[in-house]
């Protein structure tokens, strides 16, 4: 319910306890419980033995680049679940070195939860060795820019937005409330995280393009790109619906791709 309100987002099916199969999830609500498996992965040693972690410079130049979810079944309160994550994929990209972490989520009888394949971008930090790509990404196919939208619809972003998030979703990083922090780690100002840009558009297509119901998202993937300041708004152009498929973008208040190659898939 917390992760909700965050996002606005009072459907009674993620606020009304008095349902009788009891209150949902929200379809992004899994980075919640995958988010303290992120940042504890940033502390494991590295595979040489010269210098044996991720410095504290090179965990601060992480950026959110692409979330991939599919989910399996709704979550929902009592759901006792075990999340094991797993890095599968390295590579150099121009601004730095790129990772892949895919975190599985089972819950207590051992049955499938959700799948997400997370990539982080560290800015300026080298890879030692060669590439290895993730292979078992799904796949997403790139959209037009500039296509026409189907529709569009603006979001106001509120200037704590940031700091409402962070503490509704238990994902903590200065980058996103600091100041000083987000200047010192090579940003013009703290930024909206990601997911919350990702999933304030997932809640917007809920409405628009599945009758108001989120257990009918079966996979949401996504590119993160320009940044989201604090106040201002932000765009939802939902460019295409092809069947289940819905391909979207999210444009910043400069005009930039906060998020692009957007899908989210509905059973």
């Amino acid at each position: 319910m917390a992760y909700a309100a965050a996002l606005g987002d009072v459907l009674p099916c993620y606020v009304d306890t008095r349902q009788p199969a009891g209150v949902v999830a929200h379809p992004l609500f899994p980075v919640c419980f995958e988010w303290p498996l992120i940042v504890g992965g940033r502390q494991l040693p590295r595979t040489f033995p010269d210098d044996g972690r991720l410095t504290p410079a090179e965990r601060m130049r992480s950026v959110h680049a692409t979330h991939d979810l599919v989910i399996h079944r709704s979550v929902r309160p009592g759901d006792r679940l075990t999340t094991r994550p797993t890095i599968v994929g390295v590579e150099r990209r121009k601004p730095g070195a790129y990772q892949v972490v895919r975190l599985d989520t089972t819950a207590a009888n051992g049955t499938a939860v959700c799948t997400t394949w997370m990539g982080a971008l560290y800015r300026g930090v080298d890879v030692d060795g060669p590439d290895r790509p993730a292979t078992d990404t799904p796949v997403t196919e790139s959209i037009a820019t500039e296509a026409p939208a189907r529709a569009e619809i603006r979001v106001a972003i509120a200037a704590n937005l940031a700091h409402v998030y962070s503490e509704c979703a238990r994902i903590w990083n200065p980058i996103h409330t600091d100041r000083a922090f987000a200047v010192a780690a090579g940003l013009p100002d703290i930024i909206l995280h990601g997911t919350a840009t990702l999933a304030l558009a997932i809640s917007r297509i809920i409405t628009s393009e599945a009758s108001g119901d989120p257990t009918r998202v079966q996979r949401i993937a996504a590119r993160f790109g320009a940044m989201v300041f604090m106040p201002s708004e932000i765009v939802v152009r939902i460019i295409a619906r092809d069947a289940g498929v819905v391909r979207f973008e999210v444009r910043n208040s400069e005009g930039g791709l906060a998020v692009r190659d957007g899908v989210v898939v509905l059973r």
